[in-house]
């Protein structure tokens, strides 16, 4: 049984359909990713995902249970996270007390101190800057801020949209060690990307969207070979 499962869900804005019958599977302890170009609807399906937009219609299963419509903080409260496009960190907090934000709806309290020292300990320069404010941190570190505050709410399902944005090359490697290690650590991941190399070197299964629909679904060694895929998102293609 799939983790999770979208099945023919459709969300639009006014009368544009942003998602025009998407349907995909993430497997428990996986990450997937899913690839596209800007405006292909990917950011829309991972906010209809974490429940910030209705679907007009479809079916959203997680472990099990249906969560298609659901308001946002019922569906954090059944094990879904999501680490926002642009990393919306909360700017005018610290680095502290935005990941005491990401807890707030958890009812064991005691623990919540643990965790914090956790983050700290898995991101290190998050220790050394508790008391800044957020909005003050490099663009790296506030992508660091984000995935920490998503993990303070111990997710089952981490969803991840565009990590890698606008951060320089050697930031994008450090990010994409922080998501293989976390993979390591048993966390099911749902990764939206354009960065096809480094997806490439950390996922198990990839889907690629396109006008609002998915287009192609296979492995890694399926994605390369794929002549369509490889020419727009790796620069090359078979001659």
């Amino acid at each position: 049984m799939s983790f999770l499962s979208v099945r023919d869900v459709v969300t639009a804005y006014g009368k544009i359909e942003a998602l025009k019958g998407v349907s995909l599977e993430v497997a428990e302890g996986a990450i997937t990713c899913l690839l596209g170009p800007n405006g292909a609807g990917k950011t829309t399906l991972m906010m209809t995902i974490a429940g910030i937009l209705k679907p007009r219609r479809g079916s959203i299963r997680f472990a099990g249970g249906e969560i298609a419509g659901r308001a946002p903080h019922a569906i954090v409260a059944r094990g879904v996270a999501l680490v926002p496009e642009n990393r919306l960190v909360f700017a005018a907090m610290s680095v502290l007390e935005n990941l005491q934000a990401g807890a707030y709806q958890r009812r064991d309290r005691n623990a919540v101190g643990g965790d914090i020292e956790r983050m700290f300990a898995r991101f290190p320069r998050l220790k050394e800057r508790a008391a800044q404010q957020a909005g003050t941190l490099s663009g790296g570190e506030q992508q660091m801020l984000a995935v920490a505050r998503a993990l303070m709410s111990r997710p089952q399902l981490l969803l991840m949209d565009e990590p890698s944005l606008g951060l320089a090359p050697l930031v994008v490697e450090e990010i994409f060690r922080i998501v293989a290690e976390l993979h390591r650590d048993g966390a099911t991941i749902f990764l939206v990307e354009q960065n096809a190399h480094m997806a490439l070197k950390v996922a198990q299964h990839f889907y690629l969207m396109e006008q609002g629909k998915v287009t192609f679904s296979g492995d890694p060694g399926s994605l390369a070979e794929d002549e369509v895929i490889q020419r727009a998102y790796l620069g090359s293609a078979k001659s």
